[in-house]
């Protein structure tokens, strides 16, 4: 009983240590994160000025916030993907 509990451990510990290729790929970027930004407001040709001056702030830090986000988001995708092809 001993001499099978033996070979059988010994059999599954050989099975653990034969080197397997394994092939890594790097994640590609998911849909979700290559939306392009939201349309830009528009307005209505006779409008107050304020009403204009008001749609031109909000078009200004609505480009302006997305601008940064991916800005960022892309800078590190770019360098997690450098690490990880440096790690090879």
């Amino acid at each position: 009983m001993k001499k099978i509990i033996f070979i059988t451990l010994l059999l599954s510990l050989y099975g653990c240590c034969t080197p397997i290729p394994v092939e890594r790929h790097f994640p590609s970027v998911p849909v979700e994160l290559k939306t392009p930004c939201p349309d830009l407001k528009k307005i209505e040709p006779t409008t107050k000025l304020s009403d204009v001056v008001d749609t031109v702030i909000d078009n200004y830090s609505l480009y302006h916030e997305c601008s940064i986000k991916f800005k960022a988001w892309i800078d590190w995708y770019d360098q997690q993907k450098t690490i990880f092809e440096s790690v090879k």
